[in-house]
């Protein structure tokens, strides 16, 4: 029986952290305390601050529970607001564990700011699932809506995972679109109340061809837009490995088709700095200017030989553009990012 949750998001609210060693994080890269995978970026306008939410890590088997939100006014010094969603309480009635690799989107509802908030879950019966929790505050506390809106493969996929969702919404059209899957890419529009996805528009997107060398697809799709194109990021290999790193193409519109670049491998382990398995990212703009951050999670150095895939940590670094439009290859850092003011 799933134990009640009894005080939720409150150290978020409250602006009192949930851990006294994760109050004040030293700057550079890791950016958060302990262990933490799959960052999702927010920069929120209803309080002016960033925000990261997180697979959180350290346990065998990927058997994290819950999910914790880190918040900053500098993309620095991330103060933790302690757990905003619980699968293991009564809060999320419909998983029993496995809380991976979520998303955000902050939206307007008739004048009052809103929060959407997707992940993965393990459902008894049919495996990974997708479902979608909401707030009035980045922090929560959060509603689920009770039930998982993707539990099945779409249509002509015959493997793969129903989890990695990434969110977002199209500058042009004021569309928003749900991206999701391992072992495959898929996209569809979510319905206007963003509870759910329309099916009609569900569409398989998986980048064709590669190898684990440069840009074969496994997980992790990342989308944003910028001067007329849109960008798709992905991870390839596995979580666990040294050479897990990101690769990236474009398309013309949100569902694509999406054409891989030319120099498709934009961020990958630099071993003689001892960093390692950098990937499964999100992406923040600097609100109002042409500044771009990558946020990703590396493996800790001291577990490469044991347990690679269970000790994460998450990192921020500089994402910048050639004049073509084409990224340039990231370069992954122990320093990390200077304040943002």
């Amino acid at each position: 029986m799933k134990r009640t949750l009894s005080i939720l998001a409150a150290a978020c609210l409250m602006g009192i952290p949930a851990h006294v060693d994760a109050q004040r994080p030293k700057t550079g890269n890791p950016v958060l305390p302990e262990f933490h995978a799959d960052p999702e970026i927010l920069y929120a306008e209803q309080t002016d601050k960033y925000y990261i939410y997180s697979t959180t890590d350290g346990t065998p088997g990927w058997g994290g529970y819950y999910f914790t939100v880190f918040s900053s006014k500098d993309l620095t010094d991330w103060r933790h607001e302690g757990i905003m969603l619980d699968l293991n309480t009564d809060q999320v009635r419909w998983s029993d564990g496995n809380a991976w690799a979520p998303c955000i989107i902050e939206k307007k509802v008739d004048g009052k700011y809103k929060y959407y908030f997707y992940y993965s879950g393990n459902t008894p019966d049919k495996g990974k699932a997708i479902g979608v929790a909401t707030a009035d505050h980045p922090c929560g506390p959060f509603t689920d809506s009770g039930a998982p809106i993707i539990d099945r493969l779409p249509k002509g996929q015959r493997g793969g995972q129903q989890i990695d969702v990434d969110v977002f919404e199209d500058p042009v059209s004021g569309k928003t679109y749900l991206y999701w899957g391992n072992g495959y890419m898929a996209g569809a529009e979510l319905q206007d109340d963003m509870m759910g996805i329309k099916p009609e528009t569900e569409t398989l997107m998986t980048p064709q061809g590669g190898t684990l060398q440069d840009y074969a697809y496994r997980e992790a799709p990342y989308v944003f837009y910028r001067k007329g194109l849109y960008y798709f990021l992905w991870s390839v290999d596995d979580t666990g490995s040294p050479n897990y790193h990101v690769a990236y193409g474009t398309a013309k519109s949100p569902l694509g088709p999406i054409e891989v670049a030319k120099d498709p491998v934009i961020l990958i382990q630099r071993p003689d700095q001892e960093i390692y398995g950098t990937a499964h990212n999100s992406v923040l703009q600097i609100p109002g200017k042409d500044k771009w951050y990558i946020v990703y999670h590396r493996i800790n150095k001291n577990y490469i030989k044991h347990q690679p895939g269970v000790h994460r940590e998450v990192c921020i670094d500089k994402m910048e553009f050639n004049d073509d439009g084409t990224i340039k290859p990231v370069v992954p850092t122990h320093e990390g990012v200077k304040r943002v003011k």
